[in-house]
This record gives C-alpha cells, structure tokens and sequence, in this order.
C-alpha cells in the first residue's frame, strides 16, 4: 500500500487515540517543547476508566493536569528530570524520581520501564512518507521505535529537523491533526552578574572549539562575548536562539569540526519561533538520539570540546550539586555529566561549570563549606574542570583539596570569603 493511503488511514480524533490506551499501560510522552499537547488534556477526561497508567517524561512544556491532586491511582509519572509542573508532584509522592545519565534513557526502554504506548508530535510527512520528530529526538525516537502504540500529534507548526530525527508514516498507528502554536521560551534578561560570567567563560574558549551550551542567561551570556571567535561548532544536547546570531554572523560554521564537520548536532531544541523557523528544513542542523548527541565516548571524538554547565552550588572539595536543594529535587543530573566526561576525554577539550556567586538575592553564598544536608552530587570532584563566577575562574583538576578550596574562596563572592575563610582555617589549619 503507499504511504499516503495508510496516511489517510490513520487519521483520528484524539478522543479514538487515547480510546486505545489500556489500564497499566507504560506510556511515553514527548520532551520539551516537542511535548503533545492534546492528548494529556483528553486522559483527563477519560480518566476514570484509567487505572495504573504509567508516564515517563523529562521536562515538559505542557501544563501538567496528569500530575495534579485527584489523578491519584490513574497516572503516575516517572522521570528523571523534574521541572516546574511536576517537582510538587515528586515532592508529594505523586511521582517517581529515577537517576540516571540522560544518554541512558533508551536503554532504560528495554530493561527498566517497556514502552507500551508512545505519545508524541511531529512534523508533516515529506515525499517519501517521513515525518521528523521536530523538536524532540532525544529519548522520543527509541520510545516510539520501541512501543507497541504510537499516537501522533501531527502538528503543522512543527519544524521539519533534519538528522537520524524520522519516523515513517506506517509506524504511526493514530495520527491527530493539530495546528497548535509551539510552547516557546522567551529571550532571558542578561544582567551585568550574567555578562561577567559570560566573558570569563568565553576567555575559555578557543578558536575552532565544539561547544555544548544549555539555555538561559548565562549560556545567553557567554555567546554574547563570542563575536572575536572563529570556527566555532555546536555539538550539545540542546540549543536556543543564542546560537542564531553567531551562525549567521560566520562565528558559529563548524569547518574544524572532527566530528559532523559544518552541522550544528544535538538532541532537542527549545525556544522562540524564530529558533523553529531557523532549524525547518536547516540543511546544517542535525537533530539525534540522546544515546549517540550525548554518550561521552561521541562527545569526546569533537577535539577542542567545551562544555558550560550550571550548578546550584559546590562546597570547597569541588563537589557540584546541580539537581537537589538539600533533599527537595529541584531538576535532574540532565546532560551535565555526559559533557562533563565527554570534554574532559576530548584532545585539548575543557569543562566549565558557570554560576553566580550567590543565590537568594544575595543572602545565600554558592559556593559553600559543605552541600546542603541531603543533597546529591551531580559532578563528583574528580571530574570538575573550571568553575566560573562573576568574581573570576578557578582551575581545581589536577588541585589538592587545599589549593581547590583557595581557589573556590577567590571566586566567591567577597561578602562570603571571610565565612569561606573560617571554614578553610578549621579544615586545613594553614
């Protein structure tokens, strides 16, 4: 049969779709801005025939409703990477909180948590009956290429992103048309903190260097201070419209690449529509799967490779915890560790892990004597490269504890170092 014959075939509305979802079935859902849209909201109103029903996601654009007081016994989520509508829901036991290095998830798919349904939103088909995963590749593509159901949101919003980022019209089982706007990210506020941050970070980075950048103020930042560069490239698990400016400008073309030369790699995108007008039918970009963008042993192929992370906090042995408040999961270990292992193997690459001094307005120093009583180290000492604040860069591979420690207090914000100070002379007794 030709593709657009089962193309017509699968046409539903969402109300059949989610008809076809069973008590105790494992589900899926899309990440990030690449999140469905239609489908959650249709659970809700389905959901006392609903029992048991599991959902895995990461961070999630949507709004969550699964996860709200009163679907108790319905649904229940899992994930490994909270965010603003589901860390109340793993704080009161609504959802479960699993470790694990994002790059992992596919395999989690096999071993750990079968796919029975995934729930998904892709791009049109192109000629040959191929739909593109859009925004959201990463752990998307093993869950549909793994479950036994898959329901499509067929969005006419979404880009068509090119890359190992397809899915063929005959894998899709229900397919529900939508022309529904993309969540979006809007632009950050960059502050003077933030620049300072940003323009030590870029004194890191090299001519022809592969960058990994997350989003926010503070990746924002450093691209801000890029403009003398040459020869950049992206290799990350995730971009936003920082990026577009230096690609355009020459900065950002990725001829020293050692890996993919001239494409900008990674597993899924978040931001404004001029980040999704950018990356439809983008010949330079490549989206794949977060067991390939992320595993540290591909990073490490891209030479020069520089990773810029941020954290909550780090204590004076360097330890970092960028997930946890004390015991509270605020986010998840993410990609931070795949880069951080990915840089710290590549020929001449480095690890930057970019903070503010303070936090809670300035009441609070970032860089502590001991992590708050609970917390989870994310980035183990043995693997912290640089630490940037605004106040400077301190160098702890290859330190002692003492000389990481002075390094940190020098880097700390002037407000804290007499306490820092105190705690350096009880420890080491210099």
């Amino acid at each position: 049969m030709e593709w657009k014959e089962i193309y017509k075939n699968r046409f539903a509305t969402v109300e059949e779709a989610v008809r076809a979802i069973e008590d105790g079935d494992r589900l899926v859902f899309g990440h990030a801005a690449g999140c469905p849209q239609v489908v959650p909201a249709e659970m809700i109103a389905q959901k006392e025939r609903l029992h048991d029903v599991g959902i895995y996601h990461m961070l999630t654009l949507n709004d969550g409703s699964y996860l709200t007081p009163g679907t108790e016994g319905h649904f229940r989520h899992i994930t490994n990477f909270v965010g603003g509508n589901s860390r109340q829901a793993v704080a009161d036991d609504r959802a479960d909180f699993l470790p694990v290095f994002f790059y992992e998830i596919p395999q989690l798919f096999d071993e750990v948590y079968p796919v029975d349904v995934a729930v998904i939103q892709v791009s049109y088909p192109d000629s040959e009956g191929n739909c593109s995963f859009g925004l959201s590749c990463d752990y998307t593509k093993a869950a549909a290429e793994k479950a036994r159901l898959v329901i499509a949101e067929m969005n006419e919003n979404m880009p068509y992103v090119e890359g190992d980022n397809k899915i063929h019209i005959s894998r899709l089982d229900y397919i529900i048309p939508t022309n529904l706007a993309l969540p979006e990210i809007p632009l950050p506020k960059i502050t003077d903190v933030e620049k300072a941050i940003g323009r030590n970070c870029a004194s890191l980075i090299e001519d022809g260097s592969t960058l990994q950048l997350g989003i926010g103020a503070i990746p924002d930042a450093v691209l801000l201070f890029m403009g003398d560069k040459k020869n950049l490239g992206i290799h990350t698990e995730m971009f936003s419209d920082g990026v577009i400016d230096l690609v355009e400008s020459g900065v950002v073309n990725g001829s020293k690449k050692t890996l993919h030369p001239g494409k900008l790699v990674a597993t899924f995108l978040m931001g404004t529509r001029r980040l999704y007008d950018f990356v439809d039918k983008n010949a330079c970009v490549e989206m794949r799967p977060v067991d390939y963008v992320n595993d540290p042993r591909v990073i490490a192929q891209n030479e020069k490779m520089v990773s810029i992370n941020s954290c909550i906090e780090v204590d004076l042995m360097g330890q970092v915890a960028s997930e946890t408040i004390g015991l509270k999961q605020f986010s998840g270990t993410g990609g931070q560790v795949d880069y951080v292992r990915g840089a710290a193997w590549s020929a001449g690459g480095k690890s930057i892990m970019a903070m503010p001094s303070t936090a809670a307005k300035g009441k609070a120093s970032r860089i502590v004597p001991f992590l708050a009583q609970g917390a989870a180290v994310t980035t183990s000492r043995n693997d912290v490269d640089y630490v940037v604040t605004e106040y400077g860069i301190a160098r702890l591979k290859g330190k002692t504890l003492k000389q990481r420690a002075r390094a940190l207090i020098a880097v700390a914000h002037p407000d804290f170092r007499p306490m820092l100070e105190e705690e350096y002379q009880k420890r080491f007794k210099d």
